[in-house]
């Protein structure tokens, strides 16, 4: 075998699942991870969220894949080896990785805990390492990251069910507290009921807020009010529904990744409010211009969250019982759980059993 293939690039043995080409399709995979370091926390997988992102990014919809690529970003596990100057973990405890695993750690965003806007931070699947090697996510046996990078997953939180916090939570968590949707009696709108949105709703209910679920989906109004805790829902194609709510919120997280008007939702925002963008729609979106000025309303976006209020939102979740409502499937199942995901057929995240069911031998 070539000597940088990626089974022989590093001294680690590791097997996981990856994608070959733009089917998208995922199989069994041998490849390598690296020894840690000083600073390196190794830990062995035990569950794996399945983000949308990774869907987009099996099939390069964004254009930016290198194959083969081992996808997978809400990654949960116990550590199983520490570096000798690591000093926040040891063997045994529970932790976790995002969307994360390096950054400059010199720029003014990473001075300001915000690494996620670094320019040169390094996602945990299909990017270059500062080694010049590829990244490898969550959907395989191990994992090797800066301690830096690493959260803390607290002991009443379920691992599975943490999982998806990791990208999902994070996603929807930081908009809410940045755009001061976070305070008591705040009225805000969650766009889309899905990985995102849900958790959107459980978040801002657990910060005070009263929240208005917005869906295309009438028949998604009794699980946002009777499961989720939601105060309201409108049917975002019922005109009446949304003439009656005209100017009602403070905020929206609209967490759709869909082309979608955005007029009916600027509608309503009272004035000054905030129209957040989480989903990642392929094509731009029309952004209507006379309402924001007449209202003086902001449209704004945000991208997951630095490194300390990830572990602030997982800690915030373990207070208030939030975890992700989530279908675990073993690994054999995942190009069939990504066929559901395009079909927005899953309540509301599918999470991977590694531990049990990925095995080197597949």
């Amino acid at each position: 075998m070539d000597a940088h293939s990626p089974a022989d690039e590093h001294p680690r043995k590791a097997f996981g699942w990856a994608a070959r080409d733009t089917s998208g399709v995922l199989s069994p995979f041998n490849f390598s991870r690296r020894a840690p370091g000083e600073k390196d926390v190794a830990f062995k997988v035990l569950y794996c969220g399945i983000c949308h992102s990774d869907l987009h990014m099996v099939k390069n919809e964004w254009g930016q894949t290198v194959y083969p690529v081992v996808p997978g970003h809400e990654i949960v596990g116990e550590v199983t080896e520490v570096g000798s100057k690591v000093t926040k973990f040891k063997v045994g405890d529970r932790v976790g990785v995002g969307c994360l695993v390096g950054s400059c750690r010199s720029c003014d965003n990473c001075n300001n805990n915000v690494e996620n806007y670094c320019p040169k931070s390094i996602l945990s699947y299909g990017a270059k390492y500062h080694d010049g090697t590829m990244t490898y996510g969550g959907y395989s046996d191990t994992m090797v990251t800066d301690e830096h990078f690493i959260v803390r997953i607290p002991d009443n939180l379920p691992l599975d069910a943490a999982a998806p916090l990791l990208c999902a939570g994070i996603t929807v968590y930081s908009p809410l507290r940045y755009y001061g949707l976070n305070k008591p009696g705040a009225h805000v709108g969650v766009v889309g009921l899905g990985g995102l949105g849900h958790v959107a709703v459980k978040f801002a209910k657990a910060m005070g807020a009263k929240v208005t679920v917005i869906s295309t989906s009438p028949n998604k109004k009794n699980e946002a009010i009777e499961n989720l805790g939601a105060d309201a829902f409108l049917v975002s194609r019922n005109q009446d529904e949304l003439e009656a709510a005209t100017g009602t919120l403070d905020g929206i997280i609209d967490t759709v990744s869909a082309q979608h008007p955005l007029l009916p939702l600027i509608s309503l925002l009272k004035s000054h409010g905030k129209l957040v963008l989480v989903g990642a729609p392929e094509k731009p979106l029309e952004l209507p211009v006379f309402p924001l000025i007449l209202g003086r309303k902001l449209v704004g976006g945000s991208c997951i969250g630095g490194m300390k209020e990830t572990q602030e939102m997982v800690d915030f979740a373990a207070k208030h019982n939030i975890t992700a409502d989530i279908e675990v499937i073993p690994i054999d199942y995942v190009n069939t759980a990504m066929e559901r995901l395009s079909k927005v057929d899953v309540k509301y995240r599918f999470v991977i059993d590694i531990a049990n069911t990925i095995k080197a031998s597949s």
